[in-house]
C-alpha cells in the first residue's frame, strides 16, 4: 500500500510540473514561526518537481511578519500567517486583495521529563500544577505571535469554566514568566530547563517530539463551531503601524495565506499556493507535519486570481 502511495504522489507530482510556472528568481516568503518545518518540506518537494526554482524564506511571529511589509516596506511574495484574521486586518486593500484560509491548528501545553511534576500534570489539575511559584511557564508575546495572545484567549476561556479571574494575568507574570517573539523560541528555553512548561501549537509540539497536554475543545481554539463561546475572551495588540492597535476577540485557529500585489515573481507564487493547496500534494505534507489542512481551503475571493486556485477553493461564508 506504502509503495502505491509513494508512485501515486509521482505520478500526480509529474503531471503537475506538466504546468508549472517557475522562475529562477527565489520566491520570498515570509511566514509563521509555527510554519517553518512545514514550508521547509514544501519547498523541498516543490523542488523535486520544479528543481530551478529557489526559496527564501522568513520566520517570525505573525504579527511582526506582516509588519514587515506594512511597517518596514520590504518586499515579499508571500505571507503565511498563523491566523488569517491578519490578513484581513492589516494587509487587505492596501497590499494584497486575497486571503486564503489553508490550515488549522490547536492549543496545547508542552513539556519535558524534566520539567517539575509532569508525572503528575493532567487536564484535571493543570491549572493547580501551573500555580504552583515554583513552576516555571513560557509563552510567545502576543504583540509579535498569534500563539501569544491565543495563549493568554484560552486561558480566558479556561478561567471563565473554572470560576478564575484573570487566569491569564495570574499565570504569566513575574519572574517565573519567561516570553520570546515567537513560539518556536521557547523550545530552547524547555530543552536548557529554563521553563518547565509553555503553549504551544500541537502541530509545533508533534514536529519537535514533545510531550503535551491536550486542552477541551472549548478551550483548545481548535473548533470552529465554538466560536460564539470562543469569542467570550478577547486581547488588543500592536497593530500595523506604531500606535496603532487592533482587538483579537477568540476565534478557532485557522491559517491564511496570500500572495502579495507587488509580487515580482506572481506566477512561480501562484505555482506554489496550488501545490500547498493540493490534498496529495502539499495536503499530504501538512498532514505529516501536524498540521490540519483545510479541505478545500476556503478563500475570500475567486476573482483574480489563477484557475488551479479557484478549483481548489471555496468562497469564505
Amino acid at each position: 500500500m506504502k509503495l502505491i502511495k509513494i508512485a501515486f504522489f509521482v505520478v500526480l507530482s509529474m503531471m503537475y510540473s506538466c504546468n508549472s510556472k517557475t522562475s529562477e528568481a527565489p520566491l520570498v516568503i515570509f511566514h509563521a514561526g509555527s510554519l517553518s518545518q512545514p514550508l521547509q518540506k514544501l519547498a523541498a518537494a516543490y523542488q523535486e518537481i520544479n528543481p530551478t526554482q529557489q526559496f527564501r524564506m522568513e520566520p517570525a511571529g505573525s504579527l511582526n511578519t506582516i509588519r514587515k511589509v506594512t511597517d518596514l516596506k520590504r518586499e515579499a511574495d508571500l505571507i503565511a500567517s498563523a491566523d488569517f484574521r491578519l490578513i484581513d486586518e492589516m494587509l487587505i486593500p492596501d497590499y494584497t486583495t486575497i486571503n486564503i484560509a489553508f490550515a488549522s491548528n490547536s492549543m496545547v501545553l508542552a513539556y519535558n521529563e524534566s520539567s517539575k511534576k509532569s508525572n503528575e500534570i493532567s487536564t484535571d489539575n493543570w491549572i493547580d500544577i501551573l500555580s504552583d511559584e515554583t513552576i516555571r511557564i513560557g509563552a510567545s508575546d502576543p504583540n509579535s505571535d498569534p500563539c501569544g495572545y491565543r495563549t493568554r484567549l484560552s486561558l480566558q476561556l479556561a478561567g471563565k469554566m473554572n470560576g478564575i479571574k484573570q487566569l491569564d494575568e495570574q499565570l504569566l507574570r513575574g519572574s517565573r514568566y519567561h516570553e520570546r517573539p515567537k513560539e518556536t523560541d521557547l523550545i530552547a528555553l524547555l530543552e536548557t530547563h529554563t521553563i518547565d512548561y509553555f503553549f504551544i501549537y500541537e502541530s509545533v509540539a508533534k514536529q519537535h517530539g514533545l510531550s503535551y497536554l491536550s486542552f477541551p475543545d472549548s478551550i483548545n481554539l481548535s473548533n470552529v463551531d465554538l466560536n460564539d463561546w470562543y469569542k467570550n475572551a478577547s486581547i488588543r495588540v500592536r497593530g500595523a503601524s506604531p500606535g496603532e492597535s487592533i482587538q483579537i476577540n477568540g476565534e478557532a485557529i485557522i491559517y491564511g495565506l496570500t500572495v502579495l500585489q507587488n509580487s515580482s515573481n506572481t506566477a512561480a507564487a501562484w505555482d506554489f499556493v496550488a501545490f500547498i493547496l493540493d490534498p496529495a500534494l502539499g495536503g499530504e505534507i501538512l498532514m505529516q507535519s501536524g498540521q490540519k489542512p483545510i479541505y478545500p481551503a476556503k478563500i475570500n475571493t475567486q476573482q483574480a486570481v489563477p484557475e488551479a486556485i479557484r478549483n481548489k477553493t471555496i468562497l469564505l461564508n
